[in-house]
C-alpha cells in the first residue's frame, strides 16, 4: 500500500493547458475513482501518476517520495488499460508472468506466483489459452493479473471496462471491488461512467475542464453537489434545473411564470440563480393540487421497477422518476410536488453551489 500526494499538477501540450493545478491526497489502501467527461484530463492525470506523461508543473509523491523524475518502472505502480494490451502470441500464463521473466525471476518462483494470481482471479483453467480464445471479461482479468503479479504499491485503472457489454461490466465491477478488498492496495480508477464511479469508489474525484470540481464520498457528492456541473453530471436521469432571478419576494422562475417564496439571505435583487431538483425527489400528484406545478407529459420510459416521466414545464424540460403505479399518457396533465428541503441552488454566473436560501413557507409558492 502507498499514499499518493498531488500538489499543483499541470499538463501542457504546446501552448494548450489541459490540467490546471490539481491538488489531491489519496490515502494508503483507498479506492479512489476519478470521474469526468471525455477530455476533462482524468486519464492524463492518471498517466502522470504512472510516469507515462511528463509533468509540466507541480509535484507527485508516492509514499512520501517525489516521483516526478522517476521512470514508470521505479514508481511501484501497475496499470490496467482500456484495451487490455495482451500479447496475442502468448498464453494466459505467459502474459501474466512476462514482467517476472523480463526481471529475471527464476522459473520455479515465476510459476508459483502465476498460479497464485490465477487462483485469485479464477483463471487457473485458462492458463494455456491464447487471448483470442478468451471472452472480454477473461481478457480483462488477465490484464489485471499481469498487473497484480508485480505486487505493486498502487493499481491504476484507465477505463478498463469501457469495451465490455453491460452485463459483463456489472460482473467486473464486483470482481474489481472484491480484488481491492483482498489485496488492500491503493487503487485509482478513471472512468466517464457515473454508475462505475458510484459503485466502486471509497472516495470520488469529479473533474471538468482540467480542474477538480469536487472530492467526497459518492453519497456526499450525490446529495450535496458543489457545483451545477457536478449536480447534472452525477445522477441518471440528470438533475432538473430551472433558471430563476432573485426578486423582492424570493425567486422568480421560468421567466416569471412561477415564483418560489424563499428568504434570499442577502442576495441582491436581479441575481441569476438556478434551482435544481433530483427526478426522484419529485412527487406526482393530480393536476391543480395546491402548491404543485402543473406540467404536460411528453414521454414515459418504462424501467421495469419504475419509470421516468418526461414533462414540459412552461417550455422547460423536466423529468420525474417514480416507482408508483402511475402511467400517464403523453399529452396529459400531471401535478409535480416539490419540497423545499430537496431543492439545490447554484449561481447562474459561476455554477457554484449557493447555500443562502431558506424556505420561508412550508411549501414553495409556485
Amino acid at each position: 500500500m502507498a499514499s499518493i500526494t498531488i500538489r499543483g499538477i499541470k499538463k501542457n501540450y504546446a501552448k494548450t493547458q489541459v490540467v490546471h493545478g490539481v491538488d489531491l491526497d489519496f490515502a494508503s489502501g483507498e479506492f479512489v475513482v476519478i470521474l469526468g467527461p471525455s477530455g476533462c484530463g482524468k486519464s492524463t492525470l492518471l498517466r502522470m501518476i504512472a510516469g507515462l506523461e511528463e509533468i509540466s508543473g507541480g509535484e507527485i509523491a508516492i509514499d512520501g517520495t517525489v516521483v516526478n523524475k522517476l521512470e514508470p518502472r521505479e514508481r511501484g505502480c501497475a496499470m490496467v488499460f482500456q484495451n487490455y494490451a495482451l500479447y496475442p502470441h502468448m498464453s494466459v500464463s505467459q502474459n501474466i508472468g512476462y514482467s517476472l521473466k523480463v526481471a529475471g525471476v527464476p522459473s520455479a518462483e515465476r510459476q508459483q506466483r502465476i498460479q497464485a494470481v490465477a487462483r485469485t482471479l479464477e483463471l487457473e483453467h485458462l492458463l494455456d489459452r491464447k487471448p483470442m480464445a478468451l471472452s472480454g471479461g477473461q481478457r480483462q482479468r488477465v490484464a489485471m493479473g499481469r498487473a497484480m503479479i508485480r505486487e505493486p504499491k498502487v493499481f491504476l485503472f484507465d477505463e478498463p471496462l469501457s469495451n465490455l457489454d453491460a452485463k459483463l461490466r456489472v460482473q467486473m465491477r464486483s470482481e474489481i471491488r472484491k480484488l481491492h478488498r483482498r489485496l488492500n492496495a491503493t487503487s485509482v480508477f478513471v472512468t466517464h461512467d457515473q454508475v462505475e464511479a458510484m459503485t466502486l469508489a471509497d472516495r470520488l474525484v469529479v473533474m471538468n475542464g482540467g480542474r477538480v470540481e469536487q472530492v467526497g464520498t459518492p453519497g456526499e457528492i450525490y446529495t450535496r453537489p458543489a457545483s451545477r456541473f457536478v449536480a447534472t453530471f452525477v445522477g441518471a436521469p440528470a438533475m432538473n434545473i430551472l433558471e430563476g432571478t432573485v426578486d423582492l419576494d424570493g425567486l422568480s422562475l421560468l421567466g416569471g411564470s412561477r415564483r418560489l417564496a424563499m428568504a434570499r439571505a442577502g442576495l441582491p435583487v436581479g441575481t441569476k440563480v438556478a434551482m435544481g431538483i433530483r427526478p426522484e425527489a419529485v412527487r406526482l400528484v393530480a393536476p391543480g393540487t395546491a402548491g404543485a406545478l402543473d406540467a404536460t407529459v411528453d414521454l414515459v420510459e418504462e424501467l421495469g421497477a419504475g419509470r421516468v416521466i418526461y414533462v414540459d414545464l412552461d417550455g422547460a424540460p423536466f423529468s420525474v422518476m417514480t416507482s408508483e403505479a402511475v402511467h400517464p399518457e403523453p399529452g396529459s396533465q400531471v401535478g409535480l410536488k416539490i419540497s423545499p428541503e430537496d431543492m439545490h441552488f447554484f449561481s447562474s454566473e459561476t455554477g457554484a453551489r449557493l447555500d443562502v436560501f431558506k424556505a420561508s413557507v412550508p411549501e414553495p409558492a409556485l
